[in-house]
Formats: structure tokens, C-alpha cells, sequence
């Protein structure tokens, strides 16, 4: 007899096509309960720049309403020890495609621009081709981010290969990179809609009024920058609506751009939050996922549908922007966006799948946004080879309630702006430098701080706003998780 951990593992794949049986069953019972059941959409929602704190079902202190998440969260399950691979966008979504850690790619710090060519190599899958063999249409709206073409782009008048309808997307429509990075355009597939033939002004960075910052640069005639979020959640709805009664199932990734800056509310939203523009941004977010939900609904397809909402790291939210609202949009936790401390790159992580994912379910796993990949695979039924997904393991027993007993992951690493890294592994997290790793950080890095050591040690379990330096009180410890971590670099895959 199996124990229910194997059993419950061994049906994951049943589960995704209407429902695991009873160990008894006959395997012919088994195959006619899986061909008569159509297999699960998915749709993974990746918010850009949204903060743990900012979620009140992560913080009941938030002072943003975020009704439709929380009621979201409380339908499924809610991670509060997910993490991003990368404290930046371009390296995290790299990760969350691939299963695999972007440093192991050309990017060893920093993200890519807009005419950047495509960072995701020849040949590797991405969760679209995975789903693509599995019989799925897929489909990316929003900011891709990661490049296109295979060399600088100079004409977007071209084809741009490599690019989402080559890398395991059958649609595309968004945005070549940030919202604040030129050229300011939407692509189809792999065209643009429009040449970039205008050139607009940047503006000016001011972060708690105004318009909010983005570069000067080349622009579609129609381009308008707060008009970007509607139109990704209306192109959502529709591939929604036009999809939701075809004989192959749907997966949407959708990379969202906001509440990324510019911070850019439409008049409805504005004023609805006590953190200011950021605030009512996210108030926008909000909405824009719960229209996701209401298409499914429309549909009659709600429970039929797994979806992951989470971000690509944390808020980039400063201590300025504390003193003047007091509101915390990275929880606890100390840093934000770009830093290598946990305000950096944990992140919200919910999950919904009625009737498989238990509602006003909490885990404490800790988990990366690597990880989807093959949990996805595993939610299938396929299989992972060797030479890809490297960094990718599968909590799919996480999600439907599998044993707690011993965690998924041994070890985790994070990355930071300035290609700084770090390693958890339990309660301990090392970082192999000094200072955050992010904005601004280049000096302390490179001629390290007076006065303090080389490197940082944390117990998160005693220590999560990591504020005791445990560096010289613990050497074999600290030496013990350099050496972890200078393994985990060279040997090329941690899944195995």
C-alpha cells in the first residue's frame, strides 16, 4: 500500500484533469475518468513591483485596500515565505519562464532595456513550450521584459525573433520593457502595432504627486502611458472570452506593469488609498485582477481555472515614503526592490483552484518563483529533462495538501541588482557581501563598510527584519553556507 505523501504526489497529474481516484482503481477506470474531463487553464498573474505589506490579507496595517486579493487569498492558498531568484524584474521573469537562475544566463547584474536582444537562450523551454506540448494555447499579455530579437534592436519595423511567439507563446500583445523605458510601443505578436515615429519628453521623478517618472525617448503616436494597464487587463478579458470554449485548454501569463512606476491611476482609482499615488496604483491592480476573475466567472469556467498571483520583488518603496504615509509595503521586512535583504525579494504568493487547492489555506514552505516551472510540469504530467529547469523544484503537494513534514527545498539563493548573492538554508540566510546590493549600493560593495565584517549572517527564525549581524559570532556557519553557495554557482543545477 502506498503511503497517502506517494499517493497524493502519484496523482497531482489526475488532479489538473478532474480529480485524483482511489488508489483501487482499475487503470482502465483511471484513463476513462481522465480523457472524459477538459484539463485546467492556468493563468499565472506576475504584478511588478508590488509589496508583500501592500496585500492586506499580508498586512492587516496596510493602508491600501486590496478587497479582491484578499477575498482571492482567502478562496486559496497563501505563501508567506515565497521569494523572487532576483530582487530586480528582467532576471526574476527569466527564472519564473525558465526554472532556472538568471545569473547562470548573460545577466550577471542589472536588468535589460528596450532594445535589448532576447536573453532566454536558443533552445531553452519556458513554461509556454511546455504547456504547447501538453496541448495548450498560450498566450503572454503585458510587460515582457526580456528582450528581443537575437541583437540590438535598431528597427522595430522587423520581425522581432527571438521573441514570446518563439520562446512557447502562441499570442503576444504588451510592451517590449518597463513602462518608464523607451521605445514606447505595444507589439502583436512579433510586430508592433505602431511605429515609434513620435518623441516624448521624460518627466520629472517625483514620487509622491505628479505623473510619476519615465524617459525621454521614442514613442508610438497613441501611446499613453496610464492607458497601458487598462488596455492589458481589456486584452486579457478578451483572449478570456474569445478562448474560454475552445477543445484545448488556455495559459495566460500575465506580467503586469504597474504598480512599477510611473505611478499612473486613472481618476476612479485616485484618492482611494492613504499611501498616496503608489497607493491607488495598487488599488487599480486590484481591480485589474479581480476583472481577470469576473471573465472567468463570465465564463463558467472559475473552477476549471489554477491561477498564481504574485510579483516579480519587492516594492520600491524608500524610507521617505514610511515617514510620510507609515504605510509598510514590504511587510516587516528590511529593504526593498533591488536589495538582497528579504524586503527585496519576498513576496506575495497566492494560489486559487477550486475544488483542488483548499481555501483559507496558509503555507509557511519556502518557495521560489523558479519553482513554477516544475510544478506546472508536474500539474501535467510531464516530465522535466535534465538539461533544463535546473533550479526548479515541484510544489505541486504543497498546493494540494500534501505531507508538511520536511520542506521541499533544502536551499534557496537570491540575487540582487549589483549581482550580489545570497543563500538560505532553514532559518539561516547568508549574504556574500556587505550593505543591500541595490540602488545606489556599488561603493559599499566594491570598498565594503567601517567597521563592519565582510559578510552577513541572519537567523530569519529570531532575526526576520535582519537586523543582528551574526557574521563573526557563527564562522563555520558563515563558512559552511559560502561553500553551499560557491557549489550551487559552479555545478550548473540544484534540482538534482
Amino acid at each position: 500500500m502506498f503511503s497517502r505523501e506517494i499517493f497524493i504526489v502519484g496523482c497531482v497529474a489526475l488532479f489538473i484533469l478532474g480529480g485524483c481516484t482511489s488508489e483501487n482503481q482499475t487503470d482502465r477506470e483511471v484513463k476513462s475518468n481522465v480523457s472524459a474531463v477538459k484539463k485546467s487553464n492556468i493563468i499565472v498573474i506576475l504584478a511588478d513591483d508590488l509589496g508583500i505589506g501592500d496585500l492586506g490579507s499580508y498586512n492587516q496595517y496596510s493602508k491600501i485596500p486590496t478587497p479582491n486579493l484578499d477575498r482571492i487569498a482567502r478562496q486559496g492558498m497563501r505563501f508567506t515565505d515565497a521569494h523572487t531568484p532576483s530582487s530586480v524584474c528582467t532576471p526574476t521573469r527569466y527564472g519564473l519562464l525558465t526554472g532556472r537562475y538568471a545569473w547562470r544566463s548573460r545577466l550577471k547584474e542589472g536588468v535589460l532595456w528596450g532594445y535589448d536582444p532576447a536573453l532566454i537562450e536558443e533552445g531553452r523551454m519556458t513554461i509556454g513550450n511546455l504547456l504547447q506540448r501538453n496541448g495548450y494555447q498560450t498566450a503572454t499579455i503585458g510587460k515582457w521584459h526580456l528582450g528581443l530579437g537575437d541583437k540590438e534592436v535598431t528597427d522595430y519595423s522587423q520581425a522581432l525573433i527571438p521573441g514570446p511567439v518563439s520562446q512557447g507563446f502562441d499570442y503576444f500583445y504588451g510592451i517590449p520593457a518597463s513602462l518608464d523605458m523607451v521605445p514606447y510601443v505595444y507589439i502583436e505578436n512579433d510586430h508592433v502595432v505602431a511605429q515609434a515615429t513620435n518623441t516624448i519628453k521624460g518627466s520629472e521623478k517625483a514620487r509622491h504627486g505628479g505623473a510619476g517618472y519615465w524617459r525621454e525617448g521614442a514613442a508610438a503616436p497613441e501611446f499613453k502611458h496610464v492607458e497601458v494597464l487598462p488596455t492589458i487587463a481589456n486584452k486579457t478579458v478578451e483572449y478570456i472570452n474569445d478562448n474560454a470554449r475552445s477543445d484545448k485548454p488556455f495559459f495566460i501569463y500575465m506580467p503586469l506593469p504597474a504598480p512599477h512606476t510611473p505611478w499612473l491611476p486613472k481618476k476612479k482609482y485616485q484618492g482611494k488609498s492613504s499611501a498616496g499615488v503608489y497607493g491607488d496604483f495598487v488599488v487599480q491592480v486590484d481591480d485589474v485582477i479581480a476583472q481577470v476573475y469576473q471573465a472567468l466567472s463570465d465564463n463558467g469556467i472559475a473552477d476549471n481555472t489554477l491561477v498564481i498571483i504574485t510579483s516579480d520583488n519587492g516594492a520600491h518603496w524608500e524610507p521617505t515614503d514610511f515617514e510620510k504615509y507609515g504605510h509598510r509595503a514590504n511587510g516587516k521586512y528590511r529593504g526593498d526592490k533591488a536589495d538582497i535583504w528579504e524586503g527585496g525579494h519576498r513576496v506575495p504568493f497566492i494560489v486559487t483552484w477550486p475544488g483542488k487547492v483548499a481555501p483559507n489555506s496558509v503555507s509557511d514552505e519556502v518557495l521560489s518563483l523558479v519553482d513554477v516551472y516544475a510544478t506546472i510540469t508536474a500539474l501535467v504530467g510531464d516530465e522535466i529533462a535534465d538539461d533544463q529547469a535546473e533550479d526548479s523544484f515541484d510544489m505541486s503537494a504543497v498546493l494540494l495538501g500534501g505531507s508538511s513534514e520536511s520542506t521541499v527545498r533544502k536551499t534557496i539563493v537570491f540575487h540582487s541588482l549589483l549581482g550580489m548573492f545570497s543563500i538560505r538554508q532553514g532559518d539561516w540566510k547568508f549574504i556574500d557581501g556587505v550593505g543591500h546590493g541595490g540602488f545606489g549600493g556599488k561603493k559599499a560593495m566594491e570598498n565594503g563598510i567601517v567597521g563592519q565584517p565582510p559578510g552577513q549572517l541572519y537567523n530569519l527564525a529570531k532575526d526576520p527584519k535582519e537586523q543582528n549581524n551574526l557574521y563573526l559570532k557563527y564562522p563555520n556557519k558563515v563558512a559552511q553556507l559560502k561553500a553551499e553557495l560557491e557549489l550551487q554557482k559552479e555545478q550548473g543545477a540544484t534540482r538534482f
